[in-house]
């Protein structure tokens, strides 16, 4: 089994649960769907926990650019300062590697991206929006499986792509604090999983790390509320 692991965001108390709950499981491999650093307590050692698994698969998100590449990062406070933490707490080297990472890849017939095929930023909602189709961009996969938006749900579209998001690992914005990450069983289903982790005590730790500073207590807000 595949374990679907996406927007991690360096809350590690979160990674290490949805790590053994994936090897629990049965899961013998690892799809990282990016955004690994940025917003949680400890950017750094989520990305070193990652970069420990034997058999990972890994594409970037829009974090991993943006670090790669401030200025192209969004001029947004709280962007801005999550953005300054992250490369404080990275080596160089390792913002590097991440940024050259590629943005999707194709395993066993199905697309892996962090927004949409051939975009970072746009993406599906759980709802039906008006140019849905036109993000699939030319991808002839018949399910895609993306992250981006912290929604955890699975839907198809009219053209009868089925679109697949296994939620955030470390901020999830759907109401539900628990960790979200997706399975994709031997007959080829994929199963939404939630695990519960200490969300108080990365709660905690954000504000011990970053103390006051304005994205720190707003992502603090987002991970107690699990909502946006």
């Amino acid at each position: 089994m595949l374990a679907l692991v996406y927007d991690v965001h360096g809350n590690l108390r979160a990674l290490e649960a949805v790590l053994d709950d994936a090897r629990g499981a049965g899961a013998t491999g690892f799809l990282l769907g990016g955004d690994y650093a940025a917003f949680g307590p400890e950017p750094a050692e989520a990305v070193a926990a990652l970069r420990g698994l034997a058999d990972a698969t890994w594409i970037r998100g829009n974090w991993e650019r943006w670090c790669a590449h401030p200025h192209e990062a969004v001029d947004d406070p709280v962007v801005q300062g999550a953005l300054a933490a992250a490369l404080a707490a990275l080596d160089e080297d390792v913002v590097a590697e991440l940024g050259a990472l590629p943005e999707e890849t194709v395993i066993d017939g199905v697309r892996y991206c962090h927004g949409s095929p051939g975009s970072d930023m746009d993406s599906w909602l759980p709802e039906p929006q008006d140019g849905d189709e036109d993000l699939v961009a030319g991808a002839t996969e018949r399910r895609i499986v993306f992250g981006h938006t912290h929604l955890q749900f699975s839907r198809t579209l009219a053209s009868g792509v089925e679109l697949v998001n296994p939620g955030s690992v470390g901020l999830p914005f759907d109401g539900d604090r628990r960790a979200a990450y997706g399975l994709v069983e031997d007959d080829g289903g994929v199963e939404p999983r939630r695990v519960d982790y200490d969300v108080e005590a990365a709660a905690a730790a954000l504000s011990e790390r970053f103390g006051d500073d304005g994205w720190a207590r707003q992502t603090r807000e987002r991970l107690l509320s699990a909502r946006f």
